[in-house]
Order: structure tokens, then sequence, then C-alpha cells
């Protein structure tokens, strides 16, 4: 059997146990019109389970993968449909996401905070990219700046958020341009009484005191050689900084988040949301078989 609609059948199954009051007894989130025979999670769980094997081509998936077991699945829509139907059910998938998550380490008060470049096109194609200015001008890419690699790019940046035990909570995607530190605005309203590890590019005394002073949360940053308080870094604190590190390079590595085939952004957002779904089911799995929830290489399998 194929190991694809292996994986599809497990994560369905998981998508079921945390979409309590999202969708009907079917699988169908509440909207008039006719009811799909090939309901929004199947939707889901068909689109987390080509992420885990490394299918970001769906034009691979529907051409070659899904032939092997089509006569398992009678109401299989197109591959026209998947896409149409993919975008317009990324919400209920970052809500199932979240429930798995706080299934994991819902009680972490320690956090890691980064961001990760997130390339369209090469930068020279930038100017001639039509990616988002066909519609609103807020959601197109930009030209940035990515320090650890000292080099420009143009599409946007991943910002996220993640305990110490390496799951994501929160993340956001922004223009290139946007630096790190303006996506704390967006985390004070939902975190409080918590501490949060970030590295230099989140230095700001300004930001750390009304972060404290609004939602007691304590941000912990490295110091710079040329200031004039610097101290060595502390060691627990680069070992923590190592999770999201590590989550980093395995969208990067596993589930390909750097390579782009979207031709909208809605598209590609729904691809990330995909892409991050998919590695938090992964750790989802191995937390319930008490595996460590890090060794996503061979879970569901």
């Amino acid at each position: 059997m194929s190991n694809l609609y292996t994986k599809f059948v497990k994560i369905l199954e998981i998508c079921h146990k945390f979409s309590d009051g999202l969708v009907d007894e079917r699988g169908n989130i509440h909207r008039p019109g006719p009811v799909p025979k090939f309901s929004d999670l199947e939707v889901i769980a068909l689109s987390l389970a080509a992420e885990t094997e490394e299918i970001d081509s769906e034009n691979w998936l529907f051409n070659n993968k899904i032939n092997d077991f089509i006569e398992l699945i009678p109401n299989m829509i197109s591959r026209r449909q998947f896409n149409d139907r993919r975008k317009s059910v990324s919400s209920l998938c970052e809500e199932i996401r979240k429930r798995m998550a706080n299934e994991i380490d819902g009680g972490e008060d320690y956090f890691c905070i980064d961001s990760k470049p997130i390339e369209v096109c090469r930068i020279a194609r930038g100017k001639r990219c039509k990616m988002g200015r066909l519609g609103d001008f807020a959601l197109a890419p930009d030209f940035g700046y990515c320090a650890s690699q000292g080099s420009y790019y143009y599409g946007y940046k991943l910002h996220a958020l993640c305990g110490l035990s390496g799951v994501i909570h929160s993340y956001d995607l922004s223009k290139a341009s946007v630096h790190d530190i303006n996506y704390l605005k967006d985390i004070k309203p939902i975190y409080h009484d918590c501490s949060i590890f970030g590295d230099k590019g989140y230095i700001s005394a300004e930001v750390q005191l009304d972060l404290f002073e609004t939602a007691n949360i304590k941000l912990e940053c490295p110091y710079r050689l040329n200031q004039k308080n610097w101290k060595p870094t502390f060691v627990p604190f680069a070992k923590a900084r190592k999770r999201i590190e590590t989550l980093f390079s395995q969208l990067t590595d596993q589930f390909m988040v750097i390579r782009n085939y979207a031709k909208d952004t809605c598209g590609l957002f729904a691809r990330i949301i995909a892409k991050i779904s998919a590695l938090t089911t992964l750790q989802y799995s191995n937390f319930v078989n008490n595996q460590p929830i890090g060794q996503i290489k061979y879970a569901l399998l």
C-alpha cells in the first residue's frame, strides 16, 4: 500500500480528533450550498500528507502519486479543485494546528523567537514579479536584507515563536523589509507572564520595557560587542536558541519552505500554513507515541 495513503489515513484521524466544533459530522465547514463529497478535513489531510512526503508539486501529486491508491478514495477531487479548496480551508488547518500545539506543551512559560527569509524569486526579477500586485498591495512581497546570510532577497519574512520543547505556537509572514522587532507588537496581546529569548535583532530597551510593563513579558537578548554592558552569552540561553534554529532547518530541508511554486500570495500563505501544520502533526504523532518530538523523519511510519 502507498506510504502516502497510510499517512493520509493517520493524519485524517488526527484532524477529526482536533476539529470538534469546527466542522459538521461530515468534516466540512458550515457553509451554504451543495455539500462536497470529499470533505474539508480530507483536503487538509491530503495536503499535510503530501508535505510529510516532501511533495510540494501538485502536478506530481495528482499525476503520479495519487494514482497508486485512487480506488481507495472514490470521491477524489481534481487538481484544480484541490488547489482552490486548500486555500479556502487554510484557516481551519491553522486552528487544528494550534490545538495540537497546545496539546503538546500548552503550559509553556519560556519561548524562543526568530525570523527566516522566504524568497519568492531571484532579486534580479523582483521588479517584474506580479505576486500581490494585482490584489492587496499590502500583502505584496518586498526587498529585504538577511543579516545571517549577508545578502539581499525579494520576498517575505517568516516570524515564528516556539516553546522550549520545539513546538511552534505562533507565526506570521511579513514583507521582507519589515524589521523583526515589529512582530513583538503582534505577540503582546496574546502572551503574558512569560520569557522570550531572541537574537541581537530584537535588542531594544524601549520595546523590552514596554513588553514588561504591559504584559509582564521578559525579553532576553544577547549583548552586542560594542555595548557598554556586554557580557558573554548565558549558556542555557544559547541552548534554548537552538530549538527554533532546528525548526527552521527542518522546515528548509524536509518541508522545502524556501522553494516556492505559488503564483499568488494566497497560494503561498496556504503552502506555508500546510508545511508548518505538517511539522506540528509529525511532532504530535511522536508525542502520543512517547517518542522525542524532534525526530520527525520517521514519524507516522
